[in-house]
Formats: structure tokens, sequence, C-alpha cells
């Protein structure tokens, strides 16, 4: 496919994917929201759960909870469901477009694995299917009515995914099959669980028969489920911005971390208005995390000399003829006015070497990427040695002089 094509079919199908999930994700988080505020007033009327006041956009809202009696049933009753599916579909598109299209050049790491892109497709695919499945018959099987059990046991397969699929596919790749795999459990909730159980439920008043308590149960335990996913997928959503995060050493560690954080921080959030002691709670977790994410992070010894040389000072002169080479080789292909990489039609995100005083500009940022996270070149597209590294690291430290 045209590359040009390609970066318009992004562009659209991006869009509409954060458009989508937007919708998605404010309307999960509202109605968690309502429930947890519902409130019972005096001489209630039957059948009413719970109410609530709201003001906003120049008038005053009232929601009612409620059973509704047989034959009961609205006029005009809104449903939310197309925002889930919208979200879904355009992801899986972007996830074609961007990671199966185009030769697998996202997709495949030789650094990491040797695997074939029609193999790292498969385990990409495979994976959303295998895990959702596996993750729905352990909340059908007699554990969903042990959620102390059936949580944990869920957050150690879902550990050994992410720590499987960062030692397979790019970096960049994993975190995003990840966020897809999420995704597609969550979208999985709403087509089998969550519209069944409402489906039911509207089927049954229609029929002059009583709801059944218990549908509305299962579904809001996957709609909850739903709920403590959201924040770990707005990271992984916009994750590629990171590399700090999928480039570092321990990438699948760092990426469990914050997904566990991230739920932990939706359970505190959730349980406020029950639990007094929420935000100090909530506070440890954010405290805890960014702790451990420092020291992974920030702290983490260096590993190659190139790392070294570039914490610990310049050893000898480097010209900036020598350095001239190595950026000519391994970067400019992609990061010059007119790329030769067919990747790309324009430098990623603008990043340009086409003359020493650019080079010398970005010379904080090569250091960062070439030589302390080792996520450029591009999945070290263009060959980039450890010497070369090591190269770059010595003349950034000595000044990043040009002629």
């Amino acid at each position: 496919m045209d590359s040009n094509l390609r970066e318009l079919l992004d562009l659209v199908f991006r869009w509409v994917h954060l458009i989508a999930g937007i919708m998605w994700i404010g309307n999960s988080m509202l109605f968690n929201w309502l429930d947890r505020n519902l409130v019972m007033p005096e001489n209630p009327k039957k059948g009413l759960i719970g109410e609530i006041w709201m003001v906003h956009s120049g008038g005053f809202y009232q929601v009612e909870k409620k059973h509704l009696a047989p034959a009961q049933m609205p006029n005009v009753l809104h449903w939310f469901k197309w925002q889930a599916y919208t979200t879904w579909i355009s992801g899986i598109f972007l996830l074609g477009i961007v990671y199966y299209m185009g030769g697998g050049s996202f997709l495949v790491d030789p650094g990491v694995s040797k695997i074939s892109v029609p193999a790292a497709t498969a385990v990409g695919l495979g994976t959303l299917a295998l895990a959702f499945a596996t993750y729905d018959l352990l909340w059908r099987s007699p554990l969903k009515k042990h959620e102390s059990v059936a949580a944990p046991l869920s957050l150690v397969i879902f550990a050994g995914i992410v720590f499987g699929l960062t030692h397979v596919l790019s970096a960049r790749a994993a975190y995003i099959h990840v966020g897809a795999l999420i995704g597609t459990v969550m979208a999985g909730n709403v087509f089998f669980h969550i519209m069944p159980a409402q489906r039911a439920l509207v089927k049954a008043t229609l029929e002059g028969r009583e709801q059944d308590a218990a549908l509305g149960a299962h579904a809001k335990q996957r709609s909850i489920h739903n709920n403590y996913m959201t924040f770990p997928l707005l990271f992984i959503m916009i994750s590629n911005h990171f590399p700090s995060t999928y480039g570092h050493k321990y990438n699948w560690l760092v990426l469990f971390v914050i997904i566990v954080a991230g739920a932990g921080v939706r359970h505190f959030m959730n349980i406020r208005f029950t639990f007094k002691q929420w935000l100090p709670s909530l506070i440890a977790v954010v405290v805890v995390a960014l702790v451990t994410l420092f020291f992974l992070i920030v702290r983490t010894p260096a590993a190659t000399a190139a790392s070294s040389a570039a914490a610990t000072g310049p050893h000898e002169h480097v010209s900036y003829t020598a350095v001239s080479l190595v950026i000519g080789q391994r970067c400019l292909p992609c990061h010059s006015k007119t790329p030769t990489e067919a990747m790309f039609q324009v430098a990623p995100n603008g990043v340009m070497f086409d003359s020493p005083e650019q080079v010398r500009a970005y010379s904080e940022r090569i250091k960062a990427r070439a030589i302390i996270q080792r996520t450029m070149p591009f999945i070290n597209k263009t060959g980039m040695t450890d010497d070369e590294r090591e190269l770059l690291a010595t003349w950034i430290q000595g000044g990043a002089q040009i002629p």
C-alpha cells in the first residue's frame, strides 16, 4: 500500500478511535459515578433504587435509577453500545494499518526476537482472542463469586501475557497489543455480557414479566471490570510518546507497574463515598508507583558502555567529522528534510539532522534516545553499533562541539 494512503488511513481511523474512546470511557465513568452518588428520597416511589440532582449547561437534571414494573416500558429508551463497538473496530483497523501493513516495520525487532512478520501477526491477533477467551471463561466459572481469588489470578495471567509479548514483538508493538487486549476484553464484555443482559431485562419488561435481578448484577460486574481497565488503557494509548517506558530493559515490569497503579487509583476513586480513608490510600498508591517508576526508569544503572560514557563524562576528544558519519549512516535515512527510509515520508516528529547546528540542538535528545534508552534508531533498523553509541556519548559529554 502507498505510504501516503496508509498515513491518511492512519489519521482517519486514529481520529475516529480517539473520539469514540472518549465517548465510551466518559459514559463508563459517568454511570459509575452516578451509581455511587444515588440517594433515596423521603417517601420513595415503588421500584426506585435511588436518585440524583445535577446542574449543568444552564439547567437542572433529575436522574432516577429504578426497577421497572412489568410492561412499564418508556416510549424512548437510550442505549449505550456503539461507542464501545466503534472504539474497538477502529482500534483493530489501526492495528492493521500501523503494525501489520508496510512489511511489519513497526511490528518486529530483530533485537528482541527473530520472529517473522506473519508469525508476529499471528501472535498478536491470536493473543487477543486467546486472552479474552481465558478471561471470559475464568469469570464465567464459579470463581466469579469469589473476586478475592479471581482478580489476583487474572492479574497473574495478565502479567504473563505482558512479559511474553515484550519478548516476542517490538517494544512499541508489545505495548499497543497489550492495549488492544484490554480493549478487546472491554468490548467483549459489552457485546457478550452487558448488552445481552440489558436486552433480557427489556424483553422481560415488555412481556410483562418480573426482571431478573441476577442479570443486572452480572452486567454490572463486567461494567466494573471495564471501569478498572480505563486508566491503564489510556496510558497505553499514549505510551508511544514515552520511550523511557517501552524502551526500558524491563519494559514489561514498567508497564505492569503502571497498569496496577492505574487500576488502583481507579479503585479508590470508586469507593471514595463508602471508604473514609480513600484519599490517603489513593495517595499511597500514587507515591508507591512513582517511587517504583523513579527507581526503574531514572535510577536504573546503565548497562552499556555508551550509557556509562554518557553518565561519567568524556574519555577522549571526538571530532564532529566522526559524529557526522554516524549521523549520516544511522539517523539521516529517517531524520532528514528528504528521508530515504520508505517508512517515513517526513522526518518523525519533525526532528532533522541535515546540518551540524541541528545535530547539536538535538544532542540531549540523541543522548536520551540513542544512548540511554537505545530506542533510536527505530528498532535499530540502520544497525547502529555499541561503538557508535559510545562515540556519540563521548562527543555529547565533551560539549557537542561542531565546526
